[in-house]
């Protein structure tokens, strides 16, 4: 049980924690309340230092960036924390199952040698009480070998079970990386992604490169065509990018209206005309409304920032330079690609 807190405390605490869900930008659902619980109960270090840090710079947290420190501090907590015990079992059952799978073995041997025992006693000029003796040993030992036996067929049965619980919670963490909406990967699966990738680049190959997309004038969308139009807007989009991103490249939904696509061996031209693709396949898509046969919307636009990495960088700084080239692309008029400027000292490649 994550929590186990008294009635008094969980009180204490559900006092607090609605004063401080109060002072945000955010909505007062289950996620903020999540976040502010565990955040005034500290028990969870990670995220009171990622909630202060965000207030710190942006004041306040709003929608997004309490899904996100939801997502990423205290949903993905339990899916964790529950393969790394699966991990632990299955690794101490298998343990117990070489133990009886050795015992067994021995006591399979020493009864063979009890039964040859047992027939030089019977032979002529043997001893009969003594061979009755060894007898009951004997038996003792088979009975010993039958509970052996029984033993490893329940670990056996344990191991298996031990196994399926893994896949299933190894299914659910998967799950937990992924959009609802969209069916991409979300804010906390890219997070993994661009990790990785940054931990196996190598100079050998071009890339990796970044893209960051953000839909135009989405608030003006949603404001004359409802949220829900404004949520088939976001599932077309993920669509496309489902469709066109491929292989070793990761698709994801951002967060609110913004997507990113995660390019690890692809250089810099390449990312450019994709993302032109990209754009140009937004741009001419027709979304229709949802009860309306004949109301199709078209002309949905994006902007595109895109960057190529610089050997060395953080996956921090990677981010902010494509989100900056986005809002680039964003001043000049929108519906567009800007390629993010490299520092002179990184040179031109």
């Amino acid at each position: 049980m994550k929590y186990r807190h008294s009635t008094a405390q969980s009180a204490d605490y559900l006092r607090l924690a609605l004063k401080r869900m109060s002072q945000q930008d955010a909505g007062l659902h289950p996620a903020s309340y999540a976040i502010w619980y565990e955040y005034v109960a500290g028990t969870n270090p990670v995220l009171k230092a990622a909630v202060d840090a965000q207030i710190e710079r942006d004041g306040r947290l709003n929608e997004a960036t309490t899904y996100a420190l939801y997502a990423r501090h205290v949903a993905d907590f339990d899916a964790k924390t529950a393969l790394r015990i699966g991990d632990s079992v299955n690794h101490i059952v298998e343990q117990i199952s070489e133990s009886a799978t050795a015992a067994g073995e021995q006591a399979s041997r020493f009864g063979g040698s009890l039964e040859n025992w047992t027939d030089a006693l019977h032979l002529p000029g043997g001893s009969g009480s003594l061979a009755s003796g060894v007898e009951d040993i004997l038996r003792g030992t088979r009975e010993m070998q039958e509970a052996i036996s029984a033993l490893q067929i329940r670990l056996e049965e344990s191991r298996r079970e031990v196994q399926q619980l893994r896949q299933e919670v190894a299914r659910a963490r998967e799950e937990a990386l992924i959009d609802a909406l969209t069916g991409l990967t979300n804010r906390k699966g890219f997070d993994l992604a661009l990790a990785a990738c940054l931990k196996e680049e190598t100079r050998e190959a071009q890339g990796p490169c970044l893209l960051m997309i953000d839909l135009d004038h989405f608030k003006r969308l949603n404001d004359t065509q409802g949220h829900l139009f404004g949520d088939q807007v976001l599932a077309s989009v993920g669509q496309i990018l489902r469709a066109n991103v491929k292989g070793k490249d990761t698709a994801t939904r951002y967060g609110g209206e913004e997507f990113a696509v995660i390019l690890p061996q692809t250089p810099r031209g390449g990312a450019i005309s994709l993302a032109e693709a990209l754009r140009a396949l937004v741009f001419s898509s027709r979304v229709r409304r949802s009860g309306d046969k004949e109301a199709l919307i078209g002309n949905i636009s994006v902007s595109i920032g895109v960057a190529d990495y610089i050997a060395g960088e953080s996956a921090t700084e990677f981010v902010s330079r494509a989100d900056r080239a986005l809002y680039m692309a964003k001043a000049q008029g929108r519906n567009r690609v800007v390629l993010a400027p490299r520092p002179q000292s990184a040179g031109v490649q």
